[in-house]
C-alpha cells in the first residue's frame, strides 16, 4: 500500500513562489492528501486572484483531510504540555497550533508530513510521534 503524504504550507509556498517541488513527489512514493489546515493557511496568505486560483486547483486535486474533534482536543493538551513542561513561550506555543494539528491529522491516517519548517515540527516530534520528512531550502 502506498503511504499518505501531507505537504506542509511551507512546501506549497516554496513551490508556488520559487518553483521548488520535492523530487519524491515525482517518484510516486506517496498518495498526497491535502490538509484543511494547510489550505486555510494558503488561502489566508493569498495576494491575488492568480494565487487563489492555484489553491482552488490544489484543493480540487487531492482529497482533503480535516482534524477531528479528538485531534483538536489533543492539540490543546499537547500545547498546554509544551507550555508547562518545556518552558516554551506562550507566543511560540500559540504559533505552533496549526503545525500540531497538521502533525496529528497526518498521524491519524498513518501519513507523513513533509515540510521545510524543520524546527517547529521537530519540536512537536519531541512529545508526539509522527512520520516526518524535512527538506532543506
Amino acid at each position: 500500500m502506498i503511504p499518505y503524504l501531507i505537504l506542509d504550507t511551507s512546501v506549497y509556498i516554496q513551490h508556488f513562489r520559487f518553483g521548488k517541488t520535492p523530487i519524491t513527489l515525482y517518484n510516486h512514493q506517496f498518495l498526497i492528501r491535502n490538509s484543511a489546515i494547510v489550505l486555510a493557511e494558503l488561502y489566508r496568505g493569498c495576494r491575488n486572484q492568480k494565487e487563489k486560483n492555484e489553491i482552488d486547483e490544489l484543493s480540487a486535486g487531492f482529497p482533503i483531510v480535516t482534524p477531528t474533534e479528538k485531534i483538536w482536543m489533543e492539540s490543546g493538551q499537547l500545547l498546554s504540555h509544551m507550555l508547562q513542561k518545556k518552558k516554551l513561550s506562550a507566543d511560540y506555543v500559540k504559533n505552533l497550533h496549526f503545525d500540531v494539528l497538521i502533525a496529528l491529522t497526518a498521524r491519524s491516517i498513518g501519513g507523513t508530513v513533509m515540510t521545510y519548517n524543520k524546527q517547529d515540527f521537530e519540536e512537536i516530534l519531541k512529545i508526539k510521534d509522527f512520520k516526518l520528512i524535512t527538506l532543506e531550502k
